[in-house]
């Protein structure tokens, strides 16, 4: 095998290491949001290569093809795409609630506001 025909497989694994650094080093609460979108990204990278069937025909032909590509995982990552979208609004909008509350969204700087 190539490295070309791996090729998605290492996008994936690139995109799913950068996520999870930003998530785990960065303080700020925008970057950890944005390093888990792109983690989420990269799971649906993962789960769209592991779908394609390579030879594999649209499953709806005439006559029926003996190999087909089953559909079902792109619609999941359609609908997980639509979820992530709207959990990605909603911890920006937290993000700026807790700005305008604490004046940072940096990890520490909250706990010291905080007095812990």
């Amino acid at each position: 095998m190539a490295f070309f025909d791996l090729f998605n497989y290492w996008i994936f694994i690139v995109l799913m290491m950068i996520g999870l650094y930003t998530v785990i080093v960065s303080p700020n609460l925008a970057k950890k949001v944005i390093g888990l979108s792109v983690f989420q990204s990269a799971i649906f990278l993962f789960l769209i290569s592991l779908s394609k069937v390579r030879g594999g025909a649209v499953p709806i032909t005439v006559p029926p093809a003996e190999l087909y590509s089953n559909p079902l995982p792109h619609a999941l990552v359609l609908t997980a795409i639509v979820v992530s979208v709207s959990t990605l609004a909603v911890a920006l909008a937290i993000i700026i609630n807790i700005k305008q509350a604490y004046g940072t969204v940096e990890d520490d700087e909250m706990e010291k506001a905080e007095g812990h």
